[in-house]
């Protein structure tokens, strides 16, 4: 066979694997996969805490410290990955942010006391911190805006699915091998998938638009230029509903249960089972179809996302408070499920939003800046101010005697 040299090809082929182009559906699958992993590895402490506080001896107030950590790597570094986000090359940060987190997570395996393991945790907050503002101004330069908010809502759906693999998975390692095994097989897989975007051409800020590589897109941002987001009504906006949302939410997730045990008589772990399936199939099929029916209300009414975000929420106002003040068990528990698909339906739009509220070469730092404030103001605090505010005015005893008056 002759081997002909042709002078217009690379001399290097790695520099040529690294620039291949990825698909937007295969940018779309590789980093939805990886979200996927993203909130699976987060959620095996949920399914794990019990045995991993017996064999450590942490108790209540210790797991809680435990979480915090986690929250406090996430949010307190994600103003920072997200200035990178629009500076550097999105695909390295990404990559390094995935390898952070799985490797926290290990070692969240191999802890030997609390001290490591809080040190951990807040390791596997800030990888995840680097994913998630960076990732969906990525998937946005790769799909046009016609398209986006159905890639970012599939992108979306991984969070309640990650979840309750992360249960499911962690549950079923650690009752066979386990709670150390379950977090080190979570998090070993990272650890070589945090690889899966390097060798594809990073898709340039603005391309979507049909205009990346010009120097508007281009120009990286000072910190002068992130504190304008501030100045962007639309942003501001939606992100302050946003963390309202995070608000009440935070406080619903973690009461919910309780509600059902202390309230309806419903076996503790009744209520959870009830509960988590709740989150699942709810975050699941709220997510899908929200995303889908807003995208195609944008298509009809520019103002189509915002509609879908605000009446899914105003709606799911009413169906709560039935949820809480109803004597009939059946009733309380059809409404808490109906309030939590309705609160999922803007999880694609309201992150659609964000991202094009903003200019093109700002969208992460705008990812970074919302992920800190919803988790501040939001989701943070409102499970603790939920439990001051009803010892303080004996709001539990007002609950239960609405529920016996209906």
């Amino acid at each position: 066979m002759d081997l002909v040299w042709r002078c217009n090809e690379p001399v290097n082929p790695n520099a040529a694997a690294m620039n291949r182009k990825l698909t937007p559906f295969g940018t779309l699958f590789i980093l939805t996969g990886l979200n996927l992993f993203n909130y699976l590895d987060r959620f095996v402490l949920s399914a794990v805490l019990p045995s991993l506080q017996s064999e450590l001896g942490v108790n209540d107030g210790d797991a809680g410290r435990i979480v915090t950590a986690f929250m406090l790597g996430y949010f307190v570094t994600s103003p920072f990955f997200g200035y990178l986000g629009d500076r550097a090359s999105r695909k390295w940060l990404i990559a390094a942010g995935i390898f952070v987190w799985s490797l926290g997570t290990v070692l969240t395996g191999l802890a030997g006391g609390l001290g490591v393991l809080l040190l951990y945790r807040v390791l596997v907050g800030v990888g995840e911190a680097s994913y998630a503002t960076i990732s969906p101004g990525y998937i946005s330069d790769t799909f046009e805006p016609a398209r986006r908010n159905n890639a970012l809502t599939i992108f979306y759906v991984a969070i309640p699915v990650g979840a309750a693999l992360g249960n499911i998975l962690g549950g079923v390692i650690s009752a066979r091998y386990g709670w150390r095994h379950a977090f080190i097989w979570a998090g070993a897989p990272g650890l070589v998938l945090a690889l899966s975007l390097l060798p594809f051409a990073e898709p340039q800020r603005g391309q979507a638009e049909g205009r990346g590589g010009t120097p508007e897109f281009t120009r990286k941002p000072t910190a002068r230029d992130v504190l304008k987001l501030f100045r962007i009504p639309e942003y501001v906006l939606v992100v302050t509903g946003y963390t309202a949302y995070t608000f009440a939410l935070g406080a619903f997730v973690l009461w919910g249960p309780t509600f059902l045990h202390r309230i309806h008589q419903i076996p503790e772990k009744s209520a959870a089972t009830f509960f988590g399936l709740v989150l699942v199939v709810a975050g699941l099929l709220g997510t899908l179809i929200g995303g889908f029916a807003a995208t195609a209300w944008q298509k009809r009414n520019p103002a189509g996302y915002a509609w879908t975000l605000g009446l899914s929420v105003l709606a799911s106002v009413p169906v709560s408070v039935t949820a809480f003040l109803a004597s009939n068990r059946t009733l309380a528990m059809s409404c808490l499920a109906l309030a939590m698909f309705l609160l999922f339906l803007s999880t694609g739009p309201v992150n659609t939003l964000i991202i094009e509220s903003v200019p093109v070469n700002l969208r992460s730092s705008a990812m970074a800046v919302s992920i800190f404030m919803i988790h501040l103001f939001g989701d943070n605090w409102s499970p603790e101010i939920v439990q001051f505010e009803l010892k303080a005015t004996g709001r539990h005893d007002d609950v239960l005697s609405l529920q016996q008056k209906g």
